[in-house]
């Protein structure tokens, strides 16, 4: 009975949004304004990394403890777009994204009067609560106010913009970091920020439909204590060591917490995470194979603005002019990707994006102290192409795979996975990569070793080994999709 009240009411709101000719004369411009909101939440989740370095100096910090500064951001995504999708459901979408733009903007505006640590950390999870916000609204707003047949490449658009967000961040940040001060890498947000939202309270319409829902706090609570116990056992133990009682502990707890928290959502009748969806295979794997480039992504992001101004001597601005290239590869290939995916299909496209981010991924295994800047930047337009090649194609196939009805759930489901990817790949990248440095150093390690730029190396090698393999294994993924889809459908075919 309440699933049928459920689809009753969206397909109420749908049809009376697409009745209204002024929502669909701007349809359009309200995407512009989603998706450039999108673009700076997801940025400000890989700006902070190349203006690490800068940062680190200037707060006296190590490079371990400067990492907050970017995961406590997407810890307190992963921890609250859940159930700030679970709210938009239920006072409306509309004025959840609103609201979460304005927090974002005010966050925003804070992290960049921020000079010490802790207030900078702090800054960094009200502008993450207001990001959520919009994350955990932006595709549902789509999918209620583009029609059917148009539904697929405003999504896809929104999933493009989401890509390249995550990956500019670096090459954007460099350039505002040598021109202005890491400061404005925040406070950049604030004019663009301000002109969207006035522009989104006057073409966004109002809700058109709420309901009352039943907020599933104790999923929320044990969800964010599993994220919050997971990735700081994580990451302080890279300072203070994994057999520390306080580390393990925190280990411990997250597993207890997630354990808890599936149990709960089975049971609950409107759980905050729609379990259910992930019966359907092909949805799953299209969400496993998104989470392990992200992780592989943000494995390169962390590393290499450290590699290239701690290695090779560049400035932010020459790094950061540098990185653009896997970004502007990116924007160049994906719409070509998403425009071939709709005549030769989507199957072939992911797989050959992925063999193309493996053989990226080996080339980042070859970095010295020695290599041509000709070298690195071919790598990275590999790594921009094939992301461009992959992203569309595969955000297609995912929300392809579910129910109209729960493309609402999807989309919440694929921001959730896709910054736990951006966490899970900056903690894999820093845990490997001090381990790897403290073995070969002789002690436990938490930053670059001035004169000692091999150690460095050799950790930063030991990681592109392990994304790499990521990759590797993505495409594997991806083939046994290919496999699985073409025998679909010539059963349906055959039938």
């Amino acid at each position: 009975m309440i699933k049928k009240v459920r689809c009753f009411l969206l397909n109420i709101a749908i049809r009376t949004y697409q009745d209204d000719p002024k929502v669909q004369k701007n349809r359009w411009m309200i995407l512009i304004i989603l998706n450039l909101f999108t673009f700076m939440a997801t940025l400000d989740g890989s700006i902070v990394n190349v203006a690490l370095p800068v940062i680190s100096n200037n707060l006296n910090l190590a490079v371990a403890q400067t990492e907050w500064v970017v995961t406590s951001y997407l810890m307190t995504i992963c921890s609250f777009i859940l159930f700030f999708g679970k709210m938009a459901d239920g006072i409306g979408k509309i004025k959840v994204f609103r609201l979460g733009a304005i927090v974002f903007v005010i966050g925003s505006i804070l992290c960049g009067f921020s000079h010490s640590l802790p207030i900078l950390v702090g800054a960094r999870i009200i502008q993450a609560i207001g990001a959520s916000m919009t994350m955990a609204s932006n595709m549902g707003i789509v999918t209620d106010i583009f029609p059917a047949h148009e539904r697929g490449k405003a999504l896809g658009l929104l999933g493009t913009f989401v890509s390249l967000g995550s990956i500019t961040g670096p090459g954007l940040g460099g350039f505002i970091v040598s021109s202005l001060g890491w400061e404005y890498i925040f406070w950049v947000n604030v004019p663009i920020g301000l002109i969207l939202i006035i522009a989104g309270w006057k073409l966004l319409p109002d809700d058109l439909s709420t309901r009352k829902v039943t907020f599933d706090v104790t999923g929320m609570i044990t969800f964010a204590v599993f994220i919050i116990s997971l990735f700081t056992g994580i990451l302080i133990g890279q300072q203070v060591g994994y057999g520390n009682p306080g580390i393990v502990f925190s280990l411990i707890l997250a597993v207890i917490s997630f354990a808890l928290f599936i149990w709960i959502e089975i049971r609950k009748d409107e759980p905050m995470l729609q379990l259910k969806i992930f019966k359907n295979s092909l949805f799953s794997l299209s969400i496993l194979t998104g989470f392990l480039v992200f992780v592989a992504n943000f494995c390169f992001n962390i590393l290499t603005p450290f590699y290239m101004q701690g290695i090779l001597g560049m400035s932010p601005h020459e790094a950061g002019l540098l990185l653009m290239l896997f970004p502007i590869m990116m924007a160049f290939v994906a719409p070509l990707s998403g425009a071939l995916s709709d005549r030769i299909g989507s199957e072939w496209l992911t797989f050959w994006g992925l063999i193309l981010l493996t053989s990226a991924q080996i080339g980042l295994m070859t970095l010295n102290g020695n290599s041509s800047l000709i070298f690195v930047g071919v790598l990275f337009v590999a790594l921009g192409a094939g992301n461009g090649i992959f992203q569309s194609p595969n955000n297609s196939l995912l929300m392809s795979t579910v129910p109209k009805n729960q493309l609402g759930i999807a989309g919440s489901i694929n921001g959730l996975v896709r910054n736990m990817g951006m966490v899970v790949g900056i903690s894999v990248a820093t845990t490997v990569l001090f381990m790897m440095m403290s073995q070969q150093a002789g002690h436990r390690v938490t930053s670059l070793i001035p004169g000692h730029p091999e150690i460095f190396l050799y950790g930063m090698r030991i990681v592109f080994i392990l994304s790499s393999s990521i990759c590797f294994a993505a495409a594997l993924l991806t083939g046994y999709r290919l496999i699985k889809m073409r025998r679909s459908k010539l059963a349906k075919a055959q039938a």
